[in-house]
């Protein structure tokens, strides 16, 4: 019998799962965790047998598209043997598309490896070209690593996408030198509003820029060209005639994006998050570890799709964070 596909109530049928393999990450970006970040203890993460098994699960549910994800996936030990079993499932037929988010760091060892496995594109975390303002946002000295790591991924024939969160104190001045530099080789850039999860140790409200004014600051010397073009997440993109390159923007508050979510995401702990910015979430550590089959975890997917809301209702209201969870914890 035919495995049922996921969909919401809203009918929107989930092919897209975001998978965090780890909480740890080697940075400590300023709109992402604290300096001293918590990080969960080991009994608390599902080995890679058991992330597998779920993947697995929702791959024959229908789960066309699978992300990895962190923290940073690439610092968990023996990251590429789990990824060389997630693609049986593109030599099957079963997944159209594995792919990786990463911020770079460790890049240049697993590239050529990605590739070999089926990966064929990757999105990088970089929010400045500058090593100074680099350092001050992720509390660390690595700009030169993830810059060394894009280039073994161009290399090797990933397709790479930048991903820029535009922080108003930080970085807005760059953004224009990373677009070019970005689109001088290739790859796409998009640009992210920050997001309220996770205390971080300061006020977002002060580093909050909507992206509706950097696109003015921008069109004051480029002309940007509205595209239809859509890659089944969040960015709505514009051609830069000038550069020739596409540019994403992704915008939680000033334009909510969840019309079309065919997304959830499924934690290094196994809690399977129906929506970013909101806490409902479906537990299967202490099933699977129960020893709940394959047929009642498909049934819990299946029975939890009626709760993934219509949208999320981020506020940027205060320092409050609308979610306590951290993004390092959910996916991105």
């Amino acid at each position: 019998m035919t495995p049922p596909a996921l969909f919401d109530h809203f009918q929107r049928q989930i092919s897209y799962l975001r998978v965090s393999v780890t909480d740890r990450c080697d940075l400590r970006c300023v709109y992402c965790m604290p300096e001293r970040m918590e990080f969960l203890p080991k009994t608390d993460v599902l080995s890679f047998e058991e992330l597998d098994r779920l993947c697995a699960v929702f791959v024959e549910a229908g789960v066309r598209k699978l992300r990895i994800t962190g923290g940073e996936p690439l610092v968990r030990r023996d990251i590429m043997a789990f990824m060389r079993r997630q693609a049986r499932h593109l030599e099957s037929g079963q997944l159209d598309e594995l792919t990786l988010t990463t911020n770079g760091t460790r890049l240049a060892s697993f590239a050529s490896d990605l590739v070999t496995i089926g990966v064929k594109r990757i999105n990088v975390s970089l929010d400045t070209l500058d090593a100074e303002t680099f350092k001050r946002i992720t509390r660390r000295d690595q700009l030169n690593a993830v810059l060394a790591g894009i280039e073994a991924a161009r290399s090797a024939g990933l397709r790479v996408k930048l991903n820029v969160v535009a922080l108003k104190n930080d970085n807005l001045r760059d953004i224009p030198s990373i677009i070019q530099w970005a689109h001088a080789r290739g790859m796409d850039v998009s640009l992210i509003e920050t997001m309220p999860l996770g205390d971080v140790e300061g006020d977002r409200t002060d580093q909050f820029a909507p992206l509706d004014s950097v696109r003015a600051e921008l069109e004051s010397f480029w002309r940007l060209n509205d595209l239809p073009d859509s890659t089944g997440g969040p960015s709505r993109y514009v051609r830069i005639e000038e550069t020739g390159g596409r540019l994403g923007f992704i915008t939680p508050f000033s334009h909510n994006f969840c019309a079309d979510c065919n997304r959830v995401r499924l934690t290094c702990t196994g809690r399977l998050y129906l929506c970013l910015g909101q806490d409902e979430h479906i537990d299967f550590r202490e099933r699977m570890r129960n020893g709940a089959s394959d047929a009642h975890l498909l049934e819990l997917m299946v029975e939890g799709m009626s709760n993934k809301p219509k949208a999320h209702d981020f506020r940027m209201a205060s320092s409050v964070p609308a979610v306590h969870r951290h993004m390092s914890m959910t996916g991105g």
